[in-house]
């Protein structure tokens, strides 16, 4: 495993940072697929616009795990706007590089940040779909790699 993967990849899987779940989160997403075993949960805490604590707890590949830990540092400390302009590329460019069949747990980790806002815009009375998009439900990489492929 260790060869396919950059030194950073292997940190954040052997050492994810802000696992877990919040108390009492601002928002919560949660994005997968059961059938390729990848989901992630991601929970923010949102204080004046900021996003103060996140955690994550994901079920998935080694791949997954790393691309959620490098996600939250991403966004922990960060403004809502400016997480919400954070894509999957500077995801896996923050983890040095993944394998072109581990780029959709980078696409997830994106999507649950994404999913998480959207349960915070609801929960304050702010239809988040003009603000946050449309979200993905389905993990395209089922159909593209076969469930067999973690």
């Amino acid at each position: 495993m260790a060869g396919m993967y950059s030194a950073k990849v292997m940190d954040h899987f052997m050492n994810p940072r802000n696992v877990g779940e919040l108390e009492n989160p601002s928002g919560v997403g949660e994005v997968g697929n059961p059938k390729c075993g990848d989901i992630m949960r991601m929970s923010l805490q949102i204080e004046d616009n900021v996003i103060t604590d996140v955690k994550f707890k994901t079920f998935g590949c080694g791949a997954a795990i790393a691309t959620s830990s490098m996600a939250t540092t991403l966004i922990k400390g960060k403004t809502v706007e400016e997480a919400l302009k954070l894509t999957n590329k500077a995801v896996v460019e923050a983890l040095e590089g993944l394998p072109p069949v581990k780029i959709h747990c980078s696409v997830l980790a994106e999507q649950a940040i994404k999913a998480a806002l959207a349960d915070y815009y609801r929960k304050n009375g702010v239809d988040p779909e003009p603000i946050v998009g449309k979200l993905e439900e389905d993990c395209h990489a089922c159909d593209e790699h076969g469930c067999g492929s973690h």
